[in-house]
């Protein structure tokens, strides 16, 4: 499986150190080698979250048939809830 610049690729494993999850959703921004690709997962707010470079192993293509998804970094305070929701305890 080849890669292209700036194509998404999805992580298939934790990298809890740069606050990164299995099936986070990043882009390849360098192609360093056939297996050695650096990639850039955002925040929603466009602020970089990560700049890693990964073995192709670390890495899949996003399938037809899946459905983005957003979560939390669950670091630092927590979000207040919404209007009309009550904070958990």
């Amino acid at each position: 499986m080849n890669f292209k610049l700036l194509e998404t690729a999805v992580l298939n494993k934790d990298l809890p150190d740069l606050g990164l999850k299995r099936g986070d959703v990043g882009a390849v921004v360098e192609i360093y080698s056939r297996d050695a690709l650096e990639i850039e997962f955002v925040r929603g707010s466009g602020e970089t979250q990560a700049l890693v470079t990964l073995k192709k192993r670390d890495l899949r293509r996003i399938g037809a048939d899946e459905l983005l998804a957003v979560r939390p970094l669950g670091r630092g305070k927590p979000r207040p809830p919404g209007p009309g929701k009550k904070p958990r305890r």
